[in-house]
Formats: C-alpha cells, structure tokens, sequence
C-alpha cells in the first residue's frame, strides 16, 4: 500500500464522499436506532454498538476504495483507520461504548505526540506529509506544526471531557460536527501565518 504522495487524482466529490460519508452515514444511523436494543446470539447490543459495527466495516470498504481508485493513502487515513478497527472492534467485541468514544483521544494524542517528537528533532513532519498542498518556507511550516500539536493536544483534552461528562447522543453530535468544524476553524484562522510564510510567487509579491 502506497503512502507517497503521488497517485492518480480522483474527482474532487468522489474524495470528499469516500472520506466523510462514513461519518454521516453513522450519525444517521445512530439517530434511526440510539433508542433500540437487539438480541444477537443471546446478547443484548444496544443501537450505539451496531452503529459502530458498520461504521468500521464501511471505514474499511471506503478507505480500500480510496487507495484502489487513487493508489495512494496518507499516513494520517491509516492511522485512523487502524484506530477506528482497533477501539471500534473492542466496543463490538466488549459491548462496551467507551472505547470508540476514547477513540478521537487516541488518535490526537498520537498525531499531537507525532508532532512534537518531531519538532523536538528540529523537523515538520507536517511538511512531510502536507508540502504538497500548502507551499510553505521552513519557518512556516514549524510555527503551522507547533500550533497544529497544541491544537491537536487539545481535542484530545475536550474530547475526554465531553464523552466523560455528557450522554452519548452529545458526543455523537460532538464527534459528527464539532470535531470536523474545529478542524476547518483551526486552518482558517491560520490565513494569515500562510499568506505570509508561502512560497507562492504571487503571495510574495503582495507581501
């Protein structure tokens, strides 16, 4: 399996609904069936833990078609999907919904850890993965992957707040869009560190 960043390029709608229809499908899932319980071989599953069941099982089915269609998966798209398969198989397997709500924790503990070890060695790992979508100078690109580790540090942090603190229909509210706006909030608030690091010729000469 190919993590390099070159590939075939897909249409841009494709992407988009391989990479978050999972997600939406499993808030509407859930919403159909939080308040249903179902035998199955003796033992009683409650809506939340076959939600997650297909949710994994279609993590795998898009993530797959993603590398078919464009022979190429980021290292962020696999180490989520391992997770997912990891703590969402322990819920499953356990009947237990805290693991897929410690889930988002992991995975930004990981990529914030990630981060930082490689900030600390003097390098982005964020460049490594990105430099291909933002054109950045170095400085940039250090000053994007501190902020991106706090950041990431504190989703983890929020994360375990809300589903240690709140019913699972607010985490699966918080999971579904308060996750993916922070996200898109986070990277529009650093327009202006981009306008001013970028390498773009264009930039420059406005700058």
């Amino acid at each position: 399996m190919s993590t390099e960043t070159s590939g075939k390029e897909i249409n841009p709608f494709v992407k988009l609904l391989l990479e978050m229809g999972p997600i939406v499908l499993f808030f509407i899932a859930y919403m159909r069936m939080k308040e249903n319980v179902y035998t199955i071989s003796g033992t009683e599953y409650d809506g939340f833990i076959l939600v997650t069941a297909g949710f994994v099982l279609l993590l795998i089915a898009t993530t797959g078609l993603l590398w078919f269609l464009t022979g190429k998966l980021s290292r962020m798209q696999i180490a989520t999907l391992v997770m997912v398969v990891l703590f969402g198989g322990m819920t499953v397997w356990l009947n237990d919904d805290r693991f897929i709500k410690m889930k988002p924790t992991m995975i930004y503990l990981l990529f914030g850890c990630t981060l930082g070890f490689g900030l600390l060695r003097g390098s982005s790992y964020l460049q490594y993965v990105m430099e291909g979508m933002m054109p950045l100078q170095d400085a940039g690109w250090m000053i994007l992957t501190r902020r991106l580790m706090i950041f990431f540090f504190g989703l983890a942090i929020l994360n375990e707040l809300i589903w240690r603190t709140s019913s699972t229909e607010t985490w699966v509210y918080f999971k579904t869009f308060g996750l993916t706006l922070a996200m898109f909030g986070f990277f529009m608030t650093q327009s202006k560190l981009l306008q001013i690091y970028s390498t773009d010729e264009d930039s420059t000469e406005k700058n």
